[in-house]
């Protein structure tokens, strides 16, 4: 099953939960914050039903970043050939910065 969302990226942590509260308020579900490693975000369905992804970057892994700009392209021709995640980012899951996934 595809996860199809628009993700918009916010300035801050701050700025995230923020927007989390806002939208709490008006009575809307709201997944997270989820860490993802590089950055932290937020899930909501907006009123007609799109999948919403509020995303802030993490001000430390710089490195990460960096890191995965230089695959950027590649994982996005794998995943468009193979609909499956690609495995360039699996090191960004591992528990230690830099070690490879399997």
């Amino acid at each position: 099953k595809w996860v199809q969302h628009i993700a918009i990226k916010v300035d801050s942590l701050e700025a995230l939960e923020a927007a989390k509260a806002s939208i709490e308020s008006h009575g809307i579900d709201v997944i997270g914050p989820t860490n993802h490693g590089i950055f932290k975000s937020i899930y909501f369905f907006d009123p007609n039903g799109h999948r919403v992804e509020l995303a802030c970057p993490d001000a430390e892994e710089e490195a990460k970043l960096k890191r995965l700009d230089a695959v950027k392209w590649e994982m996005l021709e794998e995943w468009s050939r193979t609909k499956k995640a690609p495995r360039h980012a699996d090191w960004m899951h591992a528990k230690e910065f830099g070690k490879e996934g399997a």
